[in-house]
């Protein structure tokens, strides 16, 4: 048992768009990631995302509406809605989702993260 430092975790990160591993429980993973620019579409069909912003702001871009989460706010997207991050500058991010959650979802490209790095 020890306790984690999320900023200095996040001081590790250099790249946008890689989440890292920084806990896991109860088949959950606690993820870390920093964001810049756009992602792509994509969805998850069997798994639900919460993104919890740490530093920053970011809009979630749904295919009906854009939503803008800040710092200390999060937003849970459920399975099988397409969604696409969107940063104007850097925000760091913490994800909880299941360990099976691939960041692409139906999506394989140069973004998608299949083993994420564990910090």
């Amino acid at each position: 048992m020890k306790k984690v430092s999320i900023h200095n975790k996040l001081s590790l990160i250099k790249d946008y768009w890689t989440p890292v591993i920084a806990g896991e429980l109860n088949g959950q993973q606690v993820k870390l990631v920093k964001f810049k620019g756009e992602f792509i579409w994509h969805k998850h069909d069997n798994e639900d995302e919460m993104f919890y912003v740490v530093e920053g702001e970011f809009k979630m871009e749904f295919r009906d509406k854009s939503v803008t989460i800040k710092k200390g706010e999060f937003i849970i997207v459920p399975r099988g809605v397409e969604h696409k991050p969107v940063a104007e500058k850097e925000v760091a991010v913490m994800l909880f989702e299941p360990a099976s959650t691939v960041n692409t979802g139906n999506i394989d490209n140069e973004f998608t993260v299949n083993s994420p790095q564990r910090i």
